[in-house]
């Protein structure tokens, strides 16, 4: 039996600039020189900007992707590093080397990327390079990003990134909370669910059952809406207007 779709919480959703405000605090962990935090910014930025899965960004490579000096670019997902341990892998690594989640083999999916997330990988490969296999993120030594490495930056980012009285409450608590805030973003942004779908690698049906969320503090922003609709009709009518 398929496992029923479980609705995100939207206590984890960020919105634009919360998310703006915990890229830039990634960029301070770990100090300038080391570079432990400022070498993640683009793989954090891929989660919340093209919605990428965490093993999607790890495998996320330069011959996939188009990043123009202008406008937006595109990458083409086919492959997936997950982190699965030396004992569940075929070739002794702690990742294994798989396609797309639910995916036949060698499907692909195209992922537009919007000029700021173009903007902040052109600059990663201008800083860092890339791997040996063309890969845009890697640890300090060039080695596949671990679960471990990337958890504890945004641990470390999220205590400064995130006011006082939010670092307690599972706001982005996980980096895969990036990937659940871009899709409820496109989705308020009135994006077409089937493109919302298609670019996130999911169906209609375990978009609009997992992920219509809205974002942190939607109430406010809708309370604005109806409040500034109801004081228009503060006055009554000009009888003489049609």
């Amino acid at each position: 039996m398929p496992k029923p779709a479980i609705a995100v919480d939207p206590r984890v959703v960020v919105n634009p600039y919360q998310a703006r405000e915990l890229l830039s605090a990634v960029s301070y962990v770990g100090g300038y020189r080391r570079a432990r935090g400022r070498r993640l910014v683009g793989f954090f930025a891929g989660m919340y900007y093209a919605g990428l899965r965490p093993e999607e960004a790890v495998a996320a490579a330069l011959p996939d992707c188009r990043l123009p000096r202008t406008g937006w670019g595109r990458l083409i997902v086919h492959r997936t590093r997950p982190q699965a341990g030396r004992r569940w892998t075929d070739t002794g690594e702690f990742h294994d080397d798989r396609g797309l989640k639910n995916r036949p083999p060698g499907d692909t999916r195209v992922v537009p990327l919007p000029p700021n997330l173009v903007a902040l990988w052109r600059e990663h490969v201008a800083t860092f390079g890339t791997a040996d296999d063309g890969r845009l993120f890697f640890s300090e030594s060039g080695r596949i990003l671990t679960y471990t490495t990337y958890h504890r930056v945004w641990h470390e980012a999220r205590a400064l990134g995130l006011p006082p009285a939010l670092t307690s409450t599972p706001l982005a608590k996980r980096p895969y909370d990036l990937r659940h805030s871009a899709l409820s973003t496109w989705l308020c942004a009135g994006a077409d669910p089937a493109e919302v779908a298609q670019r996130a690698g999911n169906s209609v049906e375990v978009l609009l059952s997992r992920y219509a969320k809205c974002l942190y503090d939607r109430q406010s922003i809708n309370n604005q809406r109806i409040e500034g609709l109801l004081s228009a009709y503060d006055q009554p009518p000009d009888p003489d207007v049609a």
